[in-house]
């Protein structure tokens, strides 16, 4: 049963947003075409709605800036 950002309102608090409530939707549907099962889909769309994982796959928090690179040396050398 393919799931419709209507639905995700029910399955989370999270998704406000009408784009966020498509992505639940997305997830939920690709998971459980991937695997059968709807509580791990459903699993699965919440997590990633919670964690703010947007269209390039990043998680929030590394969104607006760059990561440090480590040279390979430890400080004070």
């Amino acid at each position: 049963m393919p799931w419709g950002s209507k639905d995700a309102t029910r399955h989370t608090k999270k998704a406000k947003s009408p784009k966020s409530k498509r992505q639940w939707a997305h997830v939920a549907d690709s998971i459980l075409e991937r695997t059968g099962d709807e509580a791990r889909a459903v699993r699965g769309a919440n997590s990633v709605i919670k964690k703010g994982v947007g269209a390039s796959g990043r998680t929030g928090k590394y969104t607006h800036g760059k990561k440090k690179r480590s040279t390979g040396r430890r400080k004070g050398r």
